[in-house]
Order: C-alpha cells, then sequence, then structure tokens
C-alpha cells in the first residue's frame, strides 16, 4: 500500500478518517448504482469486466471479480469478471519481457474486446501500468471506470467515469473502495433481478401468442 502521507494514525484518529470521508463517499452512491446497473446490462449481454490493480488495489479487485464469477448474497448466474493481476505467470512473464508498464496493457489487449469494460483501482491514481492499460482499453473500444484516491490525478483523467475518493490516507481510501465494490455487487444484483422479472413477465404472454395461433 501506498501512503499518501507519510503520518501515522493510531486507531481513533484511523476510524475519524473514515466518518470523515463518508459523507463526499455517500454523495457518489449515484454513480455506484449506475456502474452496477450497467454491468448487469453488459455482461448479461455476453461482454466481460477486467479489473486491474496495485498491491492492496489488486486485492481489492480480485474480491470484486469473485464476487461477480462466484455470487455476492443470492444465488444468480456466473459472469465473466477477470482480474489481470491474478494469472501470475502471465503477469511476470509479461514484466520480464516488455516491462512492469505493460503488465496489464498486454493483458487487456488479449482479453478485452469492444463493449467490454476495464476497470482501474489506484489509491494514488498514478500508477504507469494502469494508465498504459486505460490507454490500451479506450484504443479497443473499451469503457474505462476507474476508482481512485482525491482528485485530481492522471488516472482520473484517463477513463471515461472516476470515482475519487476524497480522504488524505491510502488506508481510508481502500477502505472505502471496498464499499464501493460491494455497493456496485448489490446494484448488479439488483438490477440482474429485475431483468430477470421482465423475462419471467414476457414468456407467459409469448407462450399464450403461440397457443392461439397454433
Amino acid at each position: 500500500m501506498t501512503a499518501l502521507e507519510d503520518d501515522t494514525i493510531d486507531d481513533g484518529r484511523h476510524c475519524d478518517a473514515l466518518r470523515d470521508a463518508l459523507p463526499s463517499f455517500r454523495a457518489s452512491a449515484a454513480r455506484l448504482e449506475s456502474w452496477g446497473s450497467r454491468l448487469a446490462d453488459r455482461l448479461g449481454r455476453g461482454a466481460r469486466l477486467l479489473v486491474a490493480g496495485n498491491g492492496g488495489s489488486a486485492a481489492q479487485a480480485q474480491h470484486l471479480t469473485a464476487e461477480l464469477v462466484g455470487r455476492y448474497r443470492e444465488d444468480r448466474p456466473a459472469y465473466s469478471a477477470l482480474a489481470l493481476h491474478a494469472d501470475t505467470s502471465s503477469t511476470t512473464a509479461i514484466a520480464n519481457d516488455y516491462g512492469v508498464q505493460e503488465v496489464f496493457a498486454r493483458q487487456t489487449r488479449a482479453h478485452g474486446r469492444p463493449g467490454d469494460v476495464l476497470l482501474l483501482m489506484s489509491t494514488s491514481g498514478a500508477s504507469a501500468n494502469l494508465l498504459t492499460a486505460a490507454g490500451e482499453a479506450r484504443r479497443i473500444g473499451m469503457t474505462v471506470w476507474t476508482l481512485t484516491g482525491p482528485a485530481p490525478n492522471p488516472l482520473e483523467a484517463a477513463g471515461d467515469e472516476a470515482l475519487c475518493v476524497v480522504a488524505p490516507v491510502a488506508a481510508t481510501v481502500q477502505e472505502l473502495h471496498l464499499v464501493a465494490v460491494h455497493m456496485i455487487c448489490e446494484a448488479f444484483d439488483r438490477a440482474i433481478a429485475r431483468q430477470d422479472g421482465a423475462a419471467a413477465r414476457v414468456e407467459p404472454a409469448r407462450y399464450r401468442v403461440r397457443v392461439e395461433e397454433s
């Protein structure tokens, strides 16, 4: 984890930092709802989500993909989501052969398709390998969303949409990124449930038409 400040904070101040950051973060709830709903639509039509981050953000990325490939709360179908750091053989081979800056861009080139989504997570918003991946994704025709620390930062500008957590230390940013992951998953599941409900309502009508025509 890369600290935004060198100062350490005791347990009480740690909780205070999280409390102070929550009001502005809650104002971003509509964006997270939109991301989750749009992901449900795209992944439901066969697109995939690619997610990348470094260090603690890599763990957050893998947390999100696990919730989508597995489940968040209720059982539902599996959806395509890849955490790009998780293939250690590919990641280390790319870093060795092409440089660390290419570890996510080359995988984006391999797995990404027009209409897919690339979600990049960074407390600093300045990681070179994420910025390179963002550029590659946009060249392909993917949508790029970024979760970062305080704005302005380079990654905020590199994507199509950004959610920038306003907090003075990286620990607080990462904690709220985890909240963001769960809020995306909740919105995703609600959207999937709405889709399933709509399909269930339409199917009987189609069946009645077929019966009447026969």
